[in-house]
């Protein structure tokens, strides 16, 4: 628990920083593209998106200047043409130490309600304190960053021009934020076909493979549902029997939470190899093998899993479903570059 009492003070550091940073150029307004069949995003009231916002997130985002040792960022383990996510099992930090997860994608992240495996963060504002100060990641030290960013002039400037005030955490935080609301993938074949009502943008066997997946056989979408295909409710889906990653008790203390981790999306999941909190299972073919027996006793399991069978036709039709929710247009949009 000390890690989370750390990142706490952090927090609430950020937001002791807080004054009117909100007068807004009308020119510089930055309207969301937001999908067919996705709602809009909440955006927070302090963090309106703005061209200026975005584009000093961005720059932060790609900038090895937020580690130790200026040799990684956020875009070192959340990858664009990985939709973001990471193809290690688990992410490495400065001095190539390895992280203890694997890296979830972050498109889409705008409507996530709880941040990180265990959901130990409220916002997208904060978490990016998370990797900062963690050790094995940028392993650093917020107000040192400050410091760093203070002496570079274009950040000086950008910090002005997007948010009225100096280089601070506060800044650091929301632009951050800004930038990855805007990282919003919904162009899929799948979503052509189901949302946009593209009739031939999808073939029969990925239609059988959708059918599959919502069928009370195979259960998928009793966790995997609606736009974003999770409900963000955390489970335990059989894995182990004994877990080396504790998960959710680490933030709660209740038991009920231990092994239990937060209901990943399945958008882009064919990019997004290894699977699951650790990386364990290399493919998708292997993601199936898990839940076709119905996972591991272990004590918290999901009560929804159950052994199912499949044969090699229906596999196929799966796996074709699933990489239907590859969206192209969003791991090369040179927008997120």
């Amino acid at each position: 628990m000390k890690k989370y009492s750390i990142l706490f003070g952090l927090i609430l550091l950020v937001w002791a920083c807080q004054k009117d940073e909100n007068k807004l150029n009308n020119k510089d307004e930055y309207f969301l593209k937001v999908p067919i069949g996705f709602p809009d995003p909440n955006i927070p009231d302090d963090n309106k998106l703005t061209r200026s916002r975005i584009a000093l997130g961005k720059q932060i985002f790609y900038d090895p200047i937020l580690s130790k040792d200026s040799s990684r960022s956020c875009g070192s383990c959340h990858n664009q043409y990985l939709a973001f996510a990471d193809s290690s099992d688990v992410s490495f930090g400065i001095e190539q130490r390895a992280g203890t997860r694997n890296s979830p994608s972050i498109a889409n992240v705008a409507y996530q309600k709880a941040l990180l495996r265990e959901g130990g963060v409220p916002t997208l504002e904060m978490q990016v304190l998370v990797p900062i100060q963690d050790h094995n990641e940028f392993n650093y030290n917020m107000l040192l960053i400050v410091d760093r960013m203070k002496r570079i002039p274009a950040y000086v400037e950008a910090a002005q021009k997007a948010y009225n005030r100096e280089i601070d955490p506060f800044v650091i935080t929301r632009s951050i934020a800004a930038f990855e609301r805007t990282l919003l993938s919904g162009n899929s074949p799948f979503d052509q076909w189901f949302y946009q009502k593209k009739n031939n943008a999808v073939g029969e066997t990925v239609i059988r493979g959708y059918s599959l997946f919502t069928s009370d056989r195979l259960n998928c979408i009793k966790c995997h549902n609606g736009f974003l295909f999770t409900d963000q409710s955390f489970t335990n889906n059989g894995l182990y029997v004994d877990y080396p990653d504790s998960g959710r008790i680490r933030l709660t203390g209740f038991d009920v939470d231990r092994a239990v981790f937060k209901v990943p999306s399945l958008r882009n999941v064919g990019l997004t190899a290894p699977y699951m909190h650790d990386g364990s299972l290399k493919s998708l073919d292997a993601v199936i093998d898990h839940y076709q027996t119905g996972g591991k006793a272990h004590p918290n399991k999901s009560i929804f899993l159950k052994s199912f069978m499949l044969s090699a036709q229906e596999r196929l039709e799966l796996l074709a479903f699933l990489n239907s929710l590859t969206d192209l247009e969003f791991i090369k949009n040179p927008e997120f570059k």
